[in-house]
């Protein structure tokens, strides 16, 4: 997460206090979250458990709960603690934090083992600004991804290091044929590539691009399809594609880079250029 201003923690907070998030395995990983760490805590008793959604107000997680102990819960003035581990990017080790709560509601877990519950939580003060950047960033970069999806950031030296791409050089998978490229631009939506080639018959082939990320072992895979080129002045051995994204597969934490540099970095004219329908 980066570093954030108390204004922009308010910010978050004001604007997106009740969106819930579901934790799919991807937000999971994006957000950092210690699975081991996450647990409630009531009566001095700590109970495992997994988190089914999360918003700044309050949760919804799953236990093994049974009906004489909401009845213990609920008779000590509906009192408990949720317990949150999270990985922070930039951080060696997790963070940890409880946030006071009271069950709002419980029902059985569809498939679940008997005792299973789906517990409501509310919570009964605001949570810790560490809970509130994460959500809020996460929460802005998928509203972003739709509502700034033609943003474009013109690849540079500068750029890149906010990005925290290793290199411009990449490849990208045509009809799962590997070449080599070189990224002139990125948005949400599409990127601009150099390739060897020619660019007309290249358009409409399903594309992967890789790209290398700083502290990442495995590369970002950006799946998409050639929409259109542009010949490159002097040369007809290289071609200038553009590349859009398939929206229901980008991942999280490309959305989380491109958002987090659109929205703290200020952009010259040429990285605020537009370049239609990639």
């Amino acid at each position: 997460m980066a570093l954030l201003t108390a204004q922009q923690i308010s910010r978050y907070y004001e604007l997106y206090q009740s969106t819930d998030v579901t934790f799919t395995k991807e937000v999971m990983q994006t957000v950092g979250l210690v699975t081991k760490n996450i647990f409630v805590k009531y009566l001095g008793t700590q109970l495992p458990c997994v988190i089914s959604s999360c918003s700044m107000v309050g949760a919804k997680i799953i236990a093994n709960v049974k009906s004489e102990l909401f009845a213990e819960i609920l008779g000590s003035n509906n009192v408990l603690s949720l317990h949150f581990g999270l990985m922070l990017q930039g951080k060696s080790t997790p963070i940890s934090f409880y946030v006071n709560s009271r069950v709002v509601g419980y029902s059985p877990y569809a498939g679940g083992s008997e005792g299973l519950n789906v517990v409501s939580l509310s919570y009964s003060q605001r949570p810790p600004d560490d809970l509130i950047g994460t959500l809020g960033q996460l929460i802005e970069a998928t509203s972003n991804a739709k509502r700034r999806k033609e943003d474009r950031i013109l690849i540079t030296v500068e750029s890149m290091r906010k990005l925290g791409l290793l290199s411009k050089d990449a490849i990208v998978y045509v009809q799962g044929v590997p070449r080599k490229c070189i990224v002139r631009d990125l948005s949400f939506s599409g990127a601009k590539l150099i390739v060897t080639g020619i660019g007309k018959f290249l358009v409409d082939k399903e594309t992967v691009l890789h790209l290398e990320i700083e502290d990442k072992r495995d590369d970002l895979e950006l799946t998409g399809k050639i929409v259109r080129f542009d010949p490159v002045e002097g040369r007809r051995d290289i071609a200038a594609l553009a590349v859009q994204f398939d929206e229901g597969a980008l991942p999280l934490e490309y959305k989380m880079r491109i958002n987090e540099y659109l929205t703290t970095v200020r952009q010259s004219p040429a990285d605020e250029s537009r370049s239609g329908e990639s």
